[in-house]
């Protein structure tokens, strides 16, 4: 086929779209789906059972849907899903689910993995996300959409970051980042809104309504939790109750120190 090159090892039962490109010296498993315009890069290895949506582009050495990095991985038929419109930028590693959860690791639509990054086990990330160089995310981990990571910086397993949020770069996240917020940090602490990235997106009227709904969460007199509880009975804005439903409902409890 002229849109694999022929030194690409293509094992048999691989599902390869005729409008898909797989570069010289790749590797592409048997139980891999390659949709329409997706393109392999040279050397890129494509693992498993791995699915890649349209349009996604993955470079040079990437190292795609090989087995998690976990000693209780006991071999099961686990998945990789990655969406549409992705970049997937060089030396990037991306493992799929484990039995012990919920069995793959998906990825959404029109995210930039820049080089480096490591998606593991069982992580959920949803669209339009930017991980800068060097992002590490641990098994479990959930990302929301229109969330920025910065490079150089870890998040430990089973994070939760909301909708929205910026990690500064060189960041070590051990918490839940709440939707909306700016945080950064060794351990990474939540600082204010994210409220470039908020003007950018949304009306003045939802900005708003969120900078006064930080100040009452953030700053009051009670825990977060209390604020946040007592303000989503308050609240008519959408977003405030998004805001305040995650530091609710938060497992890992949010990181913020009190000035």
């Amino acid at each position: 086929m002229q849109n694999i090159h022929p030194t690409a090892i293509v094992e048999e039962g691989a599902q390869i779209s005729p409008k898909a490109v797989v570069g010289p010296y790749t590797f592409v498993s048997a139980k891999a789906v390659l949709a329409d315009g997706v393109v392999i890069a040279q050397g890129a290895q494509i693992h498993g059972h791995t699915e890649i949506g349209e349009n996604t582009k993955i470079f040079q050495n990437a190292a795609i849907g090989s087995i998690p990095q976990d000693l209780k991985f006991r071999g099961g038929d686990v998945k990789l899903i990655i969406g549409k419109n992705n970049t997937i930028r060089e030396f990037t590693f991306f493992n799929p689910g484990t039995e012990d959860d919920r069995g793959e690791t998906v990825i959404g639509d029109n995210n930039l993995f820049m080089a480096y990054t490591h998606v593991a086990h069982d992580c959920v990330i949803g669209d339009n996300n930017i991980l800068a160089n060097n992002a590490a995310l641990a098994g479990h981990v959930v990302v929301g959409n229109h969330v920025v990571i910065g490079g150089h910086t870890p998040i430990h397993q089973f994070v939760h970051i909301g909708d929205h949020a910026m990690i500064g770069g060189a960041s070590a996240v051990t918490q839940d980042i709440p939707p909306f917020c700016l945080a950064e940090g060794n351990r990474a602490t939540v600082r204010s809104l994210n409220i470039v990235g908020l003007r950018r997106r949304f009306e003045r009227e939802d900005v708003d309504a969120l900078s006064s709904a930080f100040k009452k969460i953030f700053r009051g007199r009670g825990t977060i939790k209390e604020s946040a509880e007592a303000l989503l009975k308050q609240t008519e804005n959408a977003k405030v109750k998004q805001l305040c439903e995650f530091i609710v409902h938060t497992k890992r409890g949010i990181p913020y120190e009190r000035k």
